[in-house]
């Protein structure tokens, strides 16, 4: 295929030998199946701000901090200069939470490189050895969502463990690959201890995972895990080996009603653009 403009430094370094075809295009940026190394890989090129539908954006973006004191007080300031810089740091943050986590043995597509703002990382593959598919795309038994819902879980956890809240997670965003489900797009991860949305992003997340794979296990009792293990990360008592039990009875002074209310309403919004998303898949035969 004919090379896309924003890979032509890339091709011109030599570190993409050849792209090979579109994968996805999403609302942060588009995804191309690469060749680099000399071996598969996806190549995800960030859409410029004025192209990206990411909502809210300033809920995610507290307590990130840039290295230089000027350039954070242009950011600061919103300045022609600050909104530069914060730009390159929207960018720059995917890949450093994702060489964070995949230190800390979350599954996460391995990163490679990062140049002229387009991240080269692991192609993840599915049992037949092709890209793997988004979570949402396969209609899993009871006792398959059972195993994916119980593995995202610990997978979570491991993030919260290394201080990272995903803040968008569902399951357009969980690749089901040969070895078990990959979490994959970080633009909006938060700092789990300098981010005060941090527990409501949590909650949402885990909530999101909970009413997708639900579907596949109707009658389930829903289980407090992101209760439970935000507690017991608080108190210094989470670890990446922790099994949780879905289990917690929380404080009579825990939230307000209108943040379990602003839940509810986020978990239930989100739940059926999810259906929609379906639907409308399936309107296209697949």
């Amino acid at each position: 295929m004919i090379v896309p403009e924003s890979l032509v430094p890339l091709v011109e370094l030599g570190i993409i030998q050849e792209v090979i075809r579109p994968l996805l295009s999403g609302k942060e940026a588009q995804v191309y199946v690469v060749v680099s190394g000399g071996k598969p890989c996806v190549a995800k090129v960030y859409k410029s701000a004025q192209n990206r539908t990411f909502k809210h954006r300033a809920e995610y973006t507290e307590g990130r901090k840039v290295r230089n004191s000027r350039d954070q007080r242009a950011i600061e300031k919103r300045s022609e200069h600050g909104r530069a810089k914060e730009e390159v740091s929207w960018r720059s943050s995917e890949v450093d939470v994702m060489h964070r986590l995949h230190a800390a043995g979350v599954r996460v597509p391995e990163p490679h490189h990062f140049v002229e703002g387009v991240l080269i990382m692991e192609l993840v593959v599915g049992l037949d050895g092709r890209a793997a598919p988004r979570l949402a795309e396969l209609d899993l038994d009871a006792a398959d969502a059972a195993l994916v819902h119980e593995a995202l879980i610990t997978e979570v956890t491991k993030m919260l463990c290394a201080g990272i809240v995903h803040g968008d997670l569902s399951a357009f965003n969980v690749l089901i690959a040969a070895d078990g489900p990959v979490i994959i797009d970080f633009p909006q991860s938060v700092s789990a201890t300098e981010n005060a949305n941090a527990r409501k992003l949590l909650l949402r997340d885990v909530g999101n995972l909970q009413a997708s794979l639900g579907r596949s296990a109707r009658g389930a009792p829903a289980r407090a895990h992101a209760e439970e293990m935000w507690d017991l990360f608080q108190k210094d008592r989470l670890t990446p080996e922790t099994r949780l039990t879905g289990r917690f009875e929380a404080p009579a002074v825990d939230a307000s009603a209108t943040e379990v209310l602003d839940l509810v309403r986020e978990a239930r919004a989100g739940f059926e653009e999810l259906l929609r998303r379906q639907d409308a898949r399936s309107a296209r035969g697949g």
